[in-house]
C-alpha cells in the first residue's frame, strides 16, 4: 500500500471517507469525490463521507464512470484504497444498465445481457406477480401496469433499472421560447432531453437556488412540445411559474391555468401544488383532486422541488411511468430517506451543477455564512435543563436574547434587503410586534402574502419576517441577508433552501446568511447537521459569539 502523507483523504473498507479540511488539497479532493459520495458529518477539522449504492448509481446515470470514481479515491488517498472497496464500486456501478425496461412489439419487457441474473430475480415471488408469460433467456414480459412498481422492487433488491421503454406522446402543444439560456442551463435541458431519444425524458436536475430552475423547466417544456402538468410547493410558486411561462413563451393566458384552492383551471399547461393533490376530507377518504393527473392527456409532468414529493404522489407517479417527467431541486436530500423512490419513479440525476462553480462565474451571489452562538439567562438555562427532550428544542429556539442579536444584525445591514426566517409562529409574531416588521406565516391570506412579497421585491419593504412557508420556491431576488432564528431540527434541505433565498444574482453579488443558535444546547448539534449539505457544496460557516458581535 502506497502511503502519501501529503494527501487529505483516508479511505476505509466500510465505505466511509475521512477528509482533512485544513489540507491544501481539501477543495480538489472534495470536488472529486462529491459526485459519488454523501457527506455525513462536518465538524471543524475532519469531514466524514459515505459511499452508498444510490450515490454510485446516481453518478453512473450522470455519466461518471467507475474508473473515474476509483481514480478520484486513489489520487487523494493518504493510505491507499482498499481493494475490496474498489471492487464494490465497480460492482455497483456495473449494475446500472444491467437491467433495462424496453418496449418490444408494443409490449413492455425487462431485459438483461446476463440470463443468470434474470433467472435469479425470477425466483422472488413479489416480482413474479408483476411479470407476464413470455420469457426468453434475455428478457421477460412485464405487466403494463407494473412499470413503476417493478423498478421500486428491483432497486430494493440492489438492481436499479435503466428505463428506456419510451413514452406516450400526450397531447401536442405548439409553443416557442422567447428567452436566452445560460450555457449551464442549456446543458441541463439537453442532459434531460437527450435529443428526444428514449435515453432522455425522465430524470432530475440539481441546481442551486437562484440558478434559474424555473427557466430550465420551461425550456424543457418547449423542447417536449406537449401539454404539461407542473406541480410545486405553494400557491405563491404556482403564480410565479405562470408569470414566467407567459413572459418566456408565446403561450397566452387562455392556455395556462392555475389549479389551486382559489380556482380550478385545467388548461394545456396547468400549475398546481402537492398540497392540492394530497388533500382529502378525512384519513380514510379518497384524495379529492388526485384525478388531475388524468384530466388531460398530459405528455410532460414537472415536479418542482422534487425532494418534497409526498408519498401519495409517489404512488400515482408509479402508475404514470409512460409520461415524460422532470424533477427540479437544489438538493436530493430527503429527510424521510426516500431518495431511492425519486431515483426510480421520477428518474436518476441527469445534471448536477456545484454551487461554488456558479458563484465563481457570478451566476449566483457569493455567500458569507455565520453561526452566532447566544447565551441563555440563568432562569432559561434552568428551564432548558428540566424540560423534556421534545420541549428542549423550543426553549432553545425561543431564547429571548435572539431578539437583541437580530436587531444588531439589522442595524449592520441598514441598506440591505433582510429576511428573518423561523420555525415557531408565536416567536415570529412577537418579533414582528417588537421590531415593527411585517410577518408572513401559514395563517396569512394568500392576497396579503402576494402584497408583501411584491413590496419586498420593489424594495418598498426592506425587512420581512417569514415562517417555513417561504422555504421553497418563493422568488425574492433582491433579498441579500437572511437571519435564521429557528429551524426544523437538523434538516439539511431546509438549510439549503433558506440560504437559497438570498443567492439570486444582484449588483454587488454578496449575500449574508446568519444562523442564531443558543449556546450549549441541542441547537448546536442540529446546526452542524443542517449545515452538512452546504459544507459539501464548499461553503464555510464562521462561528461567532454573540458577545463579541455586540462588542464589535
Amino acid at each position: 500500500m502506497e502511503v502519501k502523507l501529503e494527501n487529505p483523504l483516508i479511505v476505509q473498507s466500510d465505505r466511509s471517507l475521512l477528509l482533512e479540511v485544513q489540507n491544501p488539497l481539501y477543495e480538489q479532493a472534495r470536488d472529486a469525490i462529491s459526485p459519488f459520495c454523501e457527506l455525513i458529518k462536518s465538524p471543524e477539522f475532519i469531514h466524514t463521507y459515505r459511499i452508498t449504492s444510490l450515490s454510485i448509481w446516481n453518478a453512473a446515470a450522470a455519466g461518471v464512470t467507475p474508473v473515474q470514481m476509483c481514480s478520484a479515491l486513489i489520487q487523494f488517498a493518504k493510505y491507499g484504497v482498499p481493494e475490496r472497496l474498489l471492487d464494490e464500486i465497480q460492482d455497483y456501478a456495473s449494475r446500472y444498465g444491467m437491467l433495462k425496461l424496453e418496449r418490444l412489439d408494443e409490449r413492455l419487457f425487462l431485459t438483461s445481457p446476463d440470463p443468470l441474473l434474470l433467472t435469479e430475480l425470477l425466483r422472488f415471488r413479489d416480482l413474479c406477480s408483476l411479470l407476464g408469460e413470455e420469457r426468453t433467456d434475455y428478457s421477460v414480459e412485464v405487466a403494463s401496469y407494473a412499470r413503476g412498481i417493478l423498478k421500486q422492487e428491483l432497486i430494493r433488491l440492489g438492481y436499479p433499472v435503466q428505463d428506456i421503454a419510451g413514452y406516450i406522446q400526450g397531447a401536442s402543444l405548439t409553443l416557442s421560447f422567447k428567452a436566452d439560456l445560460r450555457d449551464y442551463q442549456s446543458q441541463a435541458v439537453e442532459s434531460y432531453y437527450a435529443g428526444g431519444s428514449e435515453f432522455g425524458g425522465s430524470g432530475v436536475l440539481v441546481l442551486p437556488c437562484g440558478a434559474g430552475k424555473t427557466v430550465i423547466g420551461i425550456a424543457a417544456m418547449v423542447k417536449t412540445g406537449m401539454e404539461t402538468l407542473i406541480l410545486t410547493t405553494n400557491v405563491t410558486s404556482v403564480r410565479q411559474w405562470i408569470q414566467e411561462i407567459l413572459a418566456k413563451t408565446d403561450l397566452t393566458e387562455d392556455q395556462v391555468g392555475e389549479y389551486s384552492g382559489n380556482q380550478k383551471e385545467v388548461k394545456p399547461v396547468t400549475v398546481s401544488t402537492y398540497q392540492m393533490l394530497t388533500y382529502r376530507t378525512g384519513r380514510e377518504a379518497d384524495f379529492t383532486h388526485i384525478d388531475l393527473f388524468s384530466q388531460r392527456n398530459w405528455g410532460f409532468i414537472i415536479y418542482d422541488e422534487v425532494h418534497m414529493l409526498p408519498a401519495p404522489v409517489f404512488r400515482v407517479t408509479a402508475d404514470i411511468q409512460a409520461k415524460r417527467r422532470l424533477g427540479l431541486t437544489a438538493t436530493l436530500v430527503r429527510e424521510d430517506g426516500r431518495e431511492e423512490d425519486v431515483f426510480t419513479l421520477v428518474g436518476p440525476k441527469k445534471y448536477d451543477m456545484p454551487w461554488k462553480e456558479l458563484e465563481k462565474k457570478g451566476w449566483i451571489a457569493e455567500a458569507n455564512c455565520s453561526e452566532i452562538r447566544i447565551s441563555m439567562s440563568f432562569s432559561l438555562r434552568e428551564e432548558y435543563i428540566y424540560a423534556s427532550t421534545r420541549q428542549k428544542s423550543r426553549v432553545a429556539a425561543e431564547n429571548p436574547e435572539k431578539k437583541r442579536v437580530v436587531q444588531q444584525i439589522i442595524d449592520q445591514h441598514e441598506r440591505d434587503q433582510v429576511l428573518i426566517i423561523g420555525q415557531y409562529v408565536d416567536q415570529l409574531e412577537e418579533l414582528s410586534k417588537e421590531l415593527k416588521i411585517p410577518v408572513i406565516t401559514g395563517k396569512t391570506p394568500q392576497e396579503e402574502r402576494d402584497r408583501l412579497y411584491a413590496k419586498f421585491r420593489r424594495s418598498e419593504l426592506k425587512r420581512l419576517i417569514v415562517s417555513k412557508v417561504a422555504n421553497f420556491a418563493v422568488d425574492l431576488p433582491d433579498a441579500n441577508v437572511a437571519i435564521q432564528i429557528s429551524g426544523t431540527f437538523g434538516s439539511r434541505q431546509e438549510e439549503a433552501q433558506r440560504l437559497g433565498r438570498v443567492l439570486r444574482p444582484k449588483e454587488e453579488n454578496t449575500a449574508y446568511f446568519y444562523t442564531l443558535v443558543s449556546k450549549g444546547t441541542k441547537e448546536e448539534e442540529w446546526a452542524r447537521k443542517r449545515q452538512m449539505f452546504l459544507v459539501e457544496q464548499g461553503y464555510q460557516y464562521r462561528v461567532l459569539d454573540a458577545e463579541s458581535l455586540h462588542r464589535g
